[in-house]
């Protein structure tokens, strides 16, 4: 189970990361640093609270200020540090996160679980659409890996290649669920095209409806 963190926004985890070498950079810096190292896209981060999320390390000790600055008119600029507090929370954070799987809900599952009030046909052709884009997605990912891979060490790859390992694999299942609407292997296929024929519930579902009820009483 997910422990309860004193700053559990994953912008706090990429910040401390950041400062971990020991370089100390203000708010605008570890901004950019995020940017260009593609982090922006690897977690959901949220810019607007930047500094809300700076703020709160800071109060609970997991990063101090080491000094300001000023360039022309721009406003005083606050460096900070990673303290020690800070390398515990992040390393224990990150062994969580890796070591311990947690439920990651998507739109597109949402969606699956809702499907049976579209029809097979047009569901058919959403998921050939959405296929065509995972495959030029994926397409793309391997380029991008593959001329990094010649600069970059793999260590600093291993993200990239785990989205496109996820993105392959839900490529094949697309593939497979088109497979069995196109040869009509798919179990309830029968009774999904005649609802959506006749808008008459099949009795299947009425049955599954009712034991629903039943179970709750």
């Amino acid at each position: 189970m997910a422990k309860r963190r004193k700053v559990g926004n994953l912008l706090a985890l990429a910040l401390l990361a950041q400062l971990a070498p020991g370089l100390p950079m203000h708010p605008y810096q570890l901004a950019n640093v995020l940017r260009r190292t593609g982090k922006d896209t690897e977690m959901k981060i949220k810019w607007g609270s930047l500094y809300t999320v700076v703020q709160n390390l800071e109060k609970h000790g997991f990063i101090q200020a080491v000094g300001s600055d000023r360039e022309g008119r721009r406003p005083e600029r606050t460096s900070y540090a990673i303290t020690e507090a800070g390398r515990d929370e992040m390393c224990d954070w990150i062994r969580e996160l890796i070591s311990e799987p947690e439920p990651e809900l998507s739109r597109f599952e949402a969606a699956l679980s809702v499907v049976a009030v579209v029809g097979p046909d047009e569901t058919q052709s959403l998921l050939q659409r959405r296929l065509a884009a995972l495959e030029s997605g994926i397409e793309a990912e391997r380029a991008v890996l593959a001329e990094a891979g010649k600069t970059v060490a793999r260590l600093f790859l291993i993200e990239a290649e785990y989205l496109l390992a996820m993105h392959e694999a839900e490529a094949a299942w697309v593939r497979s669920l088109l497979a069995e609407l196109a040869e009509g292997t798919l179990p309830g296929l029968a009774q999904w095209r005649e609802y959506h024929q006749t808008r008459e519930i099949p009795p299947e579902w009425v049955q599954l409806v009712a034991e629903g009820g039943a179970a709750e009483n």
